[in-house]
């Protein structure tokens, strides 16, 4: 491991980095930049979304077919949902900062759709939670 590949940003470099950067850096705990971090952003890119496409099929496809075969459906579903969704923003959360440590440069475009899919995920958290605390 090189000095140019993995380093710490320095006070002149701080200084050059755009100040919506420097909050997000700080926000997600980024100290260090690493060029070879780029596959295992997409890496965990392609699992967070893989994890919310199963947290999708479950929820809105599996459910809905499977509650009139088996009663206790309901039952079994939002709390197997509340896990899926909690480990789509976990993993969500650790592809993004993933993201900003490779300083790739489409770090702001995948922020911004990943807060979409957070949003998502928040209003099927709370759905969920309503739903097993209403049962």
């Amino acid at each position: 491991m090189s000095a140019t590949q993995v380093r710490e940003v320095d006070a002149r470099e701080e200084a050059t980095i755009p100040p919506a950067d420097r909050v997000m850096r700080r926000l997600l705990r980024v100290s260090t930049t690493d060029r070879r971090a780029v596959g295992s952003a997409h890496r965990a890119f392609r699992v967070s979304i893989v994890v919310s496409a199963v947290r999708c099929l479950i929820t809105y496809l599996a459910v809905p077919i499977l509650i009139p075969i088996a009663a206790v459906a309901g039952l079994v579903a939002t709390p197997i949902s509340i896990a899926l969704c909690a480990f789509a923003i976990v993993n969500g959360v650790i592809s993004v900062r993933r993201f900003w440590v490779a300083n790739h440069r489409y770090r702001w475009m995948y922020t911004g759709f990943m807060a979409v899919v957070f949003a998502v995920l928040v209003v099927a958290l709370v759905t969920d939670i309503g739903r097993l605390a209403g049962a």
